[in-house]
């Protein structure tokens, strides 16, 4: 995962596969750009690559994961999820794990109280999360997944306790909320390749919360523009994505952030992805 559930757990980050349902969203998913300028409407440029999906190194590994998914026992799930981590602690897998352990507790917690706002949040993300493309339920999901980002907009206002807790405290978990929930939609958006929904709400979700700048969701609000051909802006936030990654340059975001800032300079100079500009005469 990412980021998105620092309002309870934080679990894994950058996840993130974001970009097809099924994915982690920790990592940034394809579509089909607009035309950039002197291209012919229709021959758009492919979107830029995303971190492959998590992956089994060892067939033990993929076994003991299966059997931990599997369980339905919330204790025998917990114990799972961490005897898992102890024996595979290199395994791309464990989110998986650590993310149905959030969902359950989630769900939970919106037993006794079903407008908790970081609850509503928590179970969203991880909707996103394990929600695939062949799922026979991913309407349902998406709509389940929508329904509670946006009640836990209005939920961070009405239904936390305020008293006793200095307004700056207050004030950063409503707008972690908010960051958060933003960022749910704005994936739902970016999973649907609706650029322009997904520019919005993932703008917001940075703008919430601008204490604690998440990489993965600036990066996913540059690829959001580049899908519009809004390139100078989608520069500017790659920039920032670079920037933030500058101590992991060669992997996930990081990588992702420099492979899209290459696929911008060569947009930019008129030349499509993987070919040469023409020299400025």
């Amino acid at each position: 995962m990412k980021r998105r559930a620092v309002v309870i757990v934080v679990v894994a980050v950058l996840s993130m596969g974001a970009r097809s349902f099924g994915q982690s969203t920790d990592k940034p998913a394809t579509g089909q750009a607009a035309p950039a300028a002197g291209q012919t409407p229709g021959t758009a440029p492919a979107a830029p690559a995303g971190k492959r999906k998590p992956a089994a190194k060892t067939k033990p590994e993929f076994d003991a994961y299966n059997a931990a998914i599997a369980l339905t026992d919330p204790a025998a799930l917990d114990k799972a999820a961490d005897d898992f981590a102890a024996k595979f602690p290199d395994s791309e897998l464990r989110t998986g794990l650590y993310n149905a352990k959030m969902m359950d507790v989630a769900k939970k917690i919106l037993a006794i109280d079903p407008d908790d706002p970081a609850a509503l949040v928590r179970l969203a993300q991880g909707i996103v999360d394990t929600t695939r493309d062949t799922d026979l339920d991913k309407d349902q999901k998406v709509a389940e997944a929508r329904k509670n980002a946006e009640r836990a907009l209005v939920t961070v206002d009405t239904d936390i306790p305020t008293a006793g807790y200095p307004p700056e405290q207050l004030n950063a978990f409503k707008n972690s909320v908010r960051s958060d929930a933003y960022f749910v939609l704005g994936m739902l958006s970016f999973k649907a390749n609706s650029w322009a929904d997904a520019e919005v709400n993932l703008r917001k979700s940075v703008e919430a919360f601008p204490q604690q700048p998440d990489a993965f969701t600036i990066l996913e609000l540059a690829i959001s523009l580049d899908m519009q051909n809004k390139l100078p802006e989608a520069m500017k936030y790659v920039d920032q994505v670079v920037e933030l990654t500058k101590d992991r340059a060669d992997a996930g975001v990081g990588k992702a952030a420099r492979d899209e800032k290459s696929r911008l300079v060569q947009l930019s100079s008129g030349a499509a992805p993987g070919q040469t500009p023409a020299p400025k005469k």
